[in-house]
């Protein structure tokens, strides 16, 4: 079973060479800090950031560099800063390559409910629906089950939607998962993972074909 470093490190897999990526806020901005040696990636954050770097060392923070969350960041050399509008018409643009959102819940038709629990106040749904909605290839961050143990892959979600039939792929603590017309494929499991676990902690329809491989990281 993956934790949420691991689960960025099979994440950072999936990030090519002269990526321009959108990191959401929890385990995606962990990614950063995995991509491999070798590719050049431009980490775009909605608040105004182009070419963030891994998160600082304790000491060395400055509270002025922030990512959508809040959360201190470093850049790279090369790094701009701009306005709201201009972030936005980047992504609404389509000229992000790849966008990695964090999720309550993931229906098997794609749809994805990640802004707000019932009863609990938020501010609004924010960036999100600007980047499920424009976005062409969104990959999901999330826990397999809640904490009662309950499936968060589901037939269809029971949380607000964020967006529909907009996710292409979903990197759990357990299982790496592919959105397809017939529901979830998997494709790959965690380390000391079993198929009949996945399939248990799956509520949504799950296709699994032939042998499948433990993930590498």
């Amino acid at each position: 079973m993956l934790d949420k470093i691991g689960i960025a490190k099979r994440i950072a897999q999936e990030v090519q060479d002269g990526y321009y990526v959108n990191l959401g806020i929890g385990i995606p901005t962990l990614v950063a800090n995995y991509v491999r040696d070798g590719i050049e990636v431009e980490f775009q954050s909605e608040n105004g950031v182009l070419g963030m770097g891994p998160f600082p060392f304790e000491g060395e923070e400055d509270a002025d560099l922030i990512n959508a969350g809040k959360q201190t960041i470093t850049t790279l050399p090369g790094a701009s800063f701009f306005d709201s509008a201009m972030s936005f018409s980047m992504i609404r643009g389509q000229h992000v390559d790849l966008t990695i959102l964090g999720a309550m819940e993931v229906s098997e038709e794609g749809d994805i409910a990640n802004w707000k629990i019932p009863g609990v106040m938020v501010k609004g749904m924010g960036g999100a629906m600007d980047l499920v909605a424009s976005a062409q290839n969104i990959i999901v961050a999330m826990m397999h089950t809640n904490k009662a143990g309950e499936s968060k892959l589901l037939k269809k979600c029971s949380l607000p939607l964020t967006g529909v039939g907009c996710v292409k792929k979903i990197v759990t603590n357990l299982a790496v998962l592919e959105i397809t017309d017939q529901g979830f494929k998997l494709l790959e499991r965690a380390p000391g993972i079993s198929v009949e676990e996945i399939i248990k902690a799956t509520e949504g329809k799950l296709i699994v074909e032939g042998d499948i491989p433990e993930m590498v990281l």
